[in-house]
């Protein structure tokens, strides 16, 4: 064939894509998003995984849309125009799905986790049971295709995407579900439904609360302020908790990492925020701040 005589073009390396999280080792850091890397990997489905990694991490990958069975992507190539990349997951049928949703509804710590956005490793246990699989159990269950004119498949291009879908699968979990041809939202509603129905619980009758003043002046007169009111000052042990509680920012374009970037922000926020309200109860934690800090009030 033409192409495998000519010599190999250099890569366009664009502006805005998306780039890996993972700058070397593994991709992913929640079990489901290694195990979907693993499970692709032990396919061995060709030698273009390892160049894959290279183009995730470059920033190659320009867009990828994930919907019931389907992932497209565009990635940008040695030629001007990016190559159009598709992945086709087999779905489960309804039939399928509802024997899942049954089992899972009716583990109730299962659904809990579900609904928390987490995916307890027991899920994929469930899927087994009832003779399906959340991920592609053979080469089989997976089409893919690529408009470059590379003849292996997958090329370089297709496992691009296969790891960043890693990392997408990270922070949102419920796109397996998807790709399997079930959505978050129709999901819910499968285990809801799926649930027993229960008597509603009696409720106690709530005493009456404490009267309004009838004076006006009493109702919006401040009062003494507790000596207590601001509390212990403590620099947070965690920076930016809750971004990290949502995991890696999928699709991330820009040069740094978003946790990386955050728990910075997070800190000079935390130690200006200290500073505001006195400073002095760090002494234990932030010796260098509060002096710092106490320097400054001096000069003021």
């Amino acid at each position: 064939m033409w192409w495998r005589d000519e010599p190999p073009r250099k890569k366009i390396v664009p502006k805005g894509g998306i780039k890996a999280q993972s700058k070397r080792g593994d991709f992913g850091e929640n079990w489901w998003a290694k195990k979907w890397v693993s499970v692709i990997e032990g396919f061995h489905v060709g030698g273009r995984l390892q160049r894959g990694r290279t183009y995730a991490r470059g920033g190659q990958v320009l867009s990828i849309d994930v919907t019931a069975g389907k992932v497209s992507a565009k990635v940008q190539g040695s030629m001007p125009k990016p190559y159009n990349v598709i992945i086709e997951v087999t779905k489960l049928t309804e039939a399928e799905w509802k024997k899942v949703t049954a089992a899972l509804a009716a583990q109730a710590a299962f659904s809990a986790k579900l609904l928390a956005g987490e995916l307890p490793p027991e899920v994929e246990q469930i899927f087994t049971d009832n003779k399906v699989s959340l991920f592609p159990a053979a080469a089989k269950d997976l089409k893919t295709n690529c408009s470059c004119p590379d003849y292996e498949n997958p090329c370089k291009h297709i496992a691009a995407v296969y790891y960043l879908l890693a990392e997408t699968f990270d922070r949102d979990p419920f796109l397996l579900f998807r790709l399997r041809g079930l959505d978050r939202e129709a999901l819910f509603a499968k285990l809801h439904a799926a649930e027993p129905v229960t008597s509603p619980a009696k409720t106690a009758t709530p005493a009456p609360g404490e009267p309004l003043p009838t004076n006006p002046a009493i109702f919006w007169r401040i009062g003494k302020l507790p000596t207590d009111l601001i509390g212990n000052l403590e620099i947070p042990k965690v920076m930016a908790a809750l971004p990290r509680r949502l995991g890696p920012l999928p699709f991330w374009r820009g040069e740094e990492l978003f946790l990386e970037s955050m728990e910075t922000t997070y800190r000079r926020a935390a130690h200006a925020g200290a500073t505001l309200a006195g400073g002095e109860t760090l002494a234990m934690t932030e010796p260098a701040l509060v002096t710092a800090a106490t320097s400054r009030r001096k000069r003021v």
